[in-house]
C-alpha cells in the first residue's frame, strides 16, 4: 500500500511514524519533508526516493491509519453470521474510522479540508484493490453459505463491494443516508444482495476481446 523502493521496510515505517507524529502536532500545511527528514535521520534526497512529494508521504501515513483500524474491522466482523449483517456493520465501521472526532483522519479532515483531500486521494490510489482483499474471505464465505450465487466470481465481485462501500462511506446522496443502519440494511437489501445471488452474465465476445 506503501511506497515503496530498495530501502529497508523500517526506514519506511520510521517516515511514516515521524509524519503522523507532526501531522498529529503541527497538521498538514505545517509538515514539511525537510522536517519528516531530519526527525527520521536520512537525507531529503532519499526521503524524495522513497516519497516522491508531500501528497504522497501523508497520503501514505493516511492510508496507514486507515489499514490499522482494518485488522479490528476485521476482527469485528469475524463475529456476524451473515453477510447482510457484514456489510451494514462494515458502513457503519467504515463511517466510523472518519467520524470519530477524537481522531487524528477526522481533526485532519475538518482543519484542512483541501489539503486532505489532496492528500487522500494520492493515498487513495490503492485502497480499492486492498478493500477488495480485504473483503475478499467474507465475499468467499456468502458463496459457500449460499448468502450470494455460488458461481459468483469473487475476486471481481470483492472489487465491486470495495467500490460500494467508499461510496457509502463518503460520497453523500438525497435518498440514503449511510449513518442510519436501518437505512443502510434496506439499501442492501434492494441493491446489493439481490445483485450478488443473480447468476454471473456470461462475457459477451466484444469483452473478451
Amino acid at each position: 500500500m506503501h511506497a515503496t523502493s530498495a530501502s529497508a521496510p523500517s526506514t519506511t515505517d520510521r517516515l511514516l511514524d515521524v509524519t503522523e507524529k507532526f501531522l498529529a502536532d503541527k497538521g498538514i500545511r505545517a509538515t514539511t519533508m525537510i522536517d519528516v527528514a531530519q526527525a527520521a535521520g536520512v537525507s531529503r534526497a532519499w526521503l524524495y526516493r522513497i516519497f516522491p512529494d508531500k501528497p504522497t508521504l501523508v497520503g501514505a501515513v493516511l492510508m496507514r491509519l486507515i489499514e490499522t483500524s482494518w485488522a479490528q474491522a476485521r476482527a469485528e466482523l469475524s463475529t456476524l453470521a451473515g453477510f447482510e449483517d457484514r456489510l451494514v456493520a462494515g458502513v457503519q465501521i467504515g463511517r466510523r474510522t472518519y467520524d470519530d472526532p477524537g481522531t487524528l483522519l477526522m481533526r485532519l479532515r475538518t482543519a484542512e479540508p483541501e489539503e486532505f483531500t489532496a492528500c487522500a486521494g494520492a493515498g487513495v490510489r490503492g485502497l480499492v484493490p486492498d478493500l477488495a482483499a480485504f473483503w475478499y474471505p467474507f465475499v468467499a464465505a456468502a458463496a459457500d453459505d449460499g448468502d450470494i450465487h455460488p458461481d459468483t466470481e469473487l475476486a471481481e465481485a470483492s472489487e465491486w463491494i470495495a467500490r460500494v462501500m467508499i461510496s457509502f462511506g463518503s460520497v453523500p446522496g438525497h435518498h440514503f443516508n449511510a449513518d442510519d443502519p436501518a437505512a443502510v440494511r434496506r439499501h442492501v437489501r434492494r441493491y446489493v444482495l439481490p445483485a450478488l445471488r443473480q447468476a454471473p452474465t456470461p462475457a459477451t465476445p466484444e469483452e473478451t476481446r
